[in-house]
């Protein structure tokens, strides 16, 4: 009885075995998910990383660059932030997918956006299923909305998003906001598709006559129907291109917009400025009641309320203090760009150190290019003062201090 024939193949050392090979070649698939950043850093003669650093932020200097002209601006926003939790927010185009590079970046837009924006009110409304459902109610606090982005099951995808329930229910909280604070919705669109119950045009009609305005970050593609409601609404809308332009496009969300062609009135509002208190033994609070030890007293009603700025539970006075309105006023007075000083105009009498920091300018690292004439000086001068600064001290400014300091001492 003769055996059956086996066919064996053996791979020899100089075989290529590809079946675990990426769609690239240059590695294998579980690779491909990592980024292999280390790559792109390039040392200068010296093996120096100084240039890369100083790139980054000349990088974010650019960024900064803005419109400082004098235009009407809202301090009191109220913001609604619609997230698609669709099975589109589980693609990994972006790293480490659209849904956790989502969340992470929200939780540093919230606190940014209290940062800067004091007296608002922000929430958050998730859709997924064809519904929509709110995470939280329109507050200023923020450590409650992060607080409801970690809950595990607020962050899982589900079928279909619905973009009109969602604008539906941002709207109908919008509707009894003050009149004399903005109104504004901003979608995080991953899916290409929507699920809707109704016609989109009434719900776009509707929006137009409560001065609504809608602003939506698109994660895969443009839609057109995205791009409608944000041309009617006098809003923005944007398409991701990477993870940096993600952040970038969701971060210019932070400074109120201009109200000119809003509908606002203009008049006194009513704000009251608590007196802060210590207690031996805890009481509990107006907003949440829950026992705390001290808090803020209602100058009204007497009541007591954990954290500021807040709406006083019981006779609805809004509650603030005078850093949250100084904070809030930078929006109005920007301060003016500045300008870099080109190198053909340092001479002996140019200043030798940084205003800001008095770091000798000789040691702050710049952008060496290969054209000397297209080098950069590291120096930006004030157009009112014509104080020179670092770019260190330039990003602090715009970014975090929003005076420049040579003005304010010139004032005193």
């Amino acid at each position: 009885m003769n055996d059956p024939e086996i066919d064996i193949d053996i791979l020899d050392d100089n075989d290529q075995d590809t079946s675990l090979k990426g769609t690239s070649g240059n590695g294998y698939a579980w690779e491909d998910e990592y980024k292999r950043s280390w790559d792109i850093l390039q040392e200068d003669e010296k093996g120096s990383l100084q240039g890369v650093v100083s790139s980054i932020q000349h990088t974010k200097r650019r960024r900064l660059i803005k419109d400082t002209s004098t235009i009407q601006r809202g301090i009191i926003r109220n913001l609604f932030v619609i997230i698609d939790l669709s099975n589109s927010m589980a693609e990994k185009d972006l790293k480490p997918s659209r849904r956790d590079l989502t969340f992470t970046l929200l939780e540093q837009f919230i606190n940014e956006y209290f940062d800067q924006n004091p007296i608002s009110q922000l929430g958050i409304i998730v859709t997924r299923d064809g519904l929509s459902e709110k995470l939280t109610e329109l507050s200023g606090n923020s450590s409650e909305h992060i607080e409801e982005l970690k809950v595990k099951i607020n962050r899982e995808t589900r079928g279909e998003p619905s973009l009109q329930n969602s604008i539906e229910l941002a709207k109908n909280s919008l509707c009894h906001s003050p009149p004399h604070g903005t109104r504004e919705i901003l979608i995080l669109m991953a899916s290409l598709t929507t699920c809707d119950p109704g016609d989109i045009n009434e719900t776009i009609k509707h929006l137009k006559q409560n001065h609504i305005r809608v602003s939506i970050i698109g994660l895969a593609a443009e839609v057109q129907i995205c791009k409608r409601i944000c041309n009617e609404t006098k809003g923005t809308y944007g398409v991701v291109l990477n993870e940096a332009h993600y952040k970038d496009i969701l971060f210019e969300m932070i400074p109120p917009p201009s109200t000119t062609s809003a509908k606002t009135e203009v008049g006194m509002i009513e704000m009251g400025f608590p007196r802060r208190i210590t207690e031996r033994f805890p009481t509990a609070c107006a907003c949440h009641q829950r026992p705390i030890q001290g808090g803020n007293i209602c100058p009204r009603c007497f009541s007591k309320a954990c954290e500021l700025p807040t709406k006083c539970a019981i006779c609805g006075l809004t509650l603030v203090s005078s850093p949250h309105l100084a904070r809030s006023y930078h929006h109005l007075f920007p301060v003016p760009n500045y300008m870099e000083v080109p190198r053909q105009k340092i001479s002996a009498v140019s200043p030798t150190h940084c205003f800001g920091c008095q770091q000798p300018f000789e040691n702050i690292p710049t952008i060496m290019n290969r054209n000397p004439a297209e080098q950069s000086s590291g120096r930006y001068e004030c157009p009112k003062c014509l104080k020179q600064f670092c770019v260190d001290c330039d990003i602090y400014i715009h970014d975090v201090l929003h005076n420049c300091p040579s003005c304010i001492q010139s004032k005193k």
